[in-house]
Formats: C-alpha cells, sequence, structure tokens
C-alpha cells in the first residue's frame, strides 16, 4: 500500500493530520498496537518537525507485510548539525512555535527511539529528508 500526504509549513491546525490518517489505516490493517504506537509517535514527531520548522513537505508511507517505511522531504532551512540535533533538548525552535507548545527538542530523538532504521539528510537552506522504517 502506498499514501502520500502534503505539510504545510506554519500550519500548527493541521499538525497531526497525516499521523492521524496512517494511524487509522495501520488498525485497519490489524497491525500489533504496539508498533502502531511506535509509528505513529515517529511520524507526528517527523510531522511536527516540518509545520514547525519548513516552508512545505511531503509524507510518503508503503506499507508491506514485513514493514512500513515513511519518507518525509521538506523545503526548509535544513539542518546545520544533525548530530547535535539528535540531542534531547536541543532545539532551533522559534519562540512563537516554543509559546504554542512544540519545540522541546525532543523531536529527533523520539523518533530515533520509535523507529527500527533511521536515516536523515539535510542541505542547509535547501531541505531535511527523515526516512525510517519499522518492521511489523
Amino acid at each position: 500500500m502506498h499514501l502520500e500526504y502534503k505539510v504545510q509549513g506554519g500550519n500548527f491546525s493541521k499538525a497531526g493530520h497525516a499521523s492521524g490518517e496512517i494511524k487509522k489505516v495501520l488498525k485497519q490493517l490489524n497491525v500489533n498496537p504496539m508498533v502502531i504506537k511506535r509509528i505513529v509517535v515517529a511520524l507526528y514527531e517527523a510531522e511536527v518537525n516540518i509545520v514547525a520548522h519548513a516552508y512545505e513537505g511531503d509524507i510518503i508511507v508503503d506499507i508491506d507485510d514485513s514493514k512500513v517505511h515513511v519518507v518525509l522531504n521538506d523545503s526548509g532551512p535544513g539542518i546545520p548539525s544533525i548530530e547535535r540535533a539528535m540531542e534531547k533538548g536541543y532545539s532551533t525552535a522559534s519562540p512563537l512555535v516554543r509559546e504554542m507548545g512544540f519545540g522541546a527538542g525532543m523531536g529527533l530523538p523520539n523518533i530515533k527511539k520509535n523507529t527500527d532504521e533511521l536515516n536523515i539528510k539535510s542541505v542547509v537552506g535547501v531541505g531535511t529528508t527523515v526516512d525510517f522504517i519499522n518492521y511489523l
């Protein structure tokens, strides 16, 4: 199964929409609830990162009998240091984003904790790709 979603940067009213839709699909496919939880946590964190930091992005989800493969591509400022961004509590979120309750610096660490494979690529001034797999 192949699913695609568009994410608009700055649109916090829709933050989490794609994650919620994918959660419904995974439930309909009778995926183990613990696996669903891990996928949805990772996906939600990545989706909110697009909303909080990028101009726009795409979420691509491929589901087969053995795994869920998620790729999020965004157009935005990019991440200057992925190593630093992976540190718990490190955030480049704006004061406005923090006031809304986001930007605590737990997004990328939570994605890593809840995925079986994770690859992040980023080019400053161009954007970021977050690519992860969870095995079923």
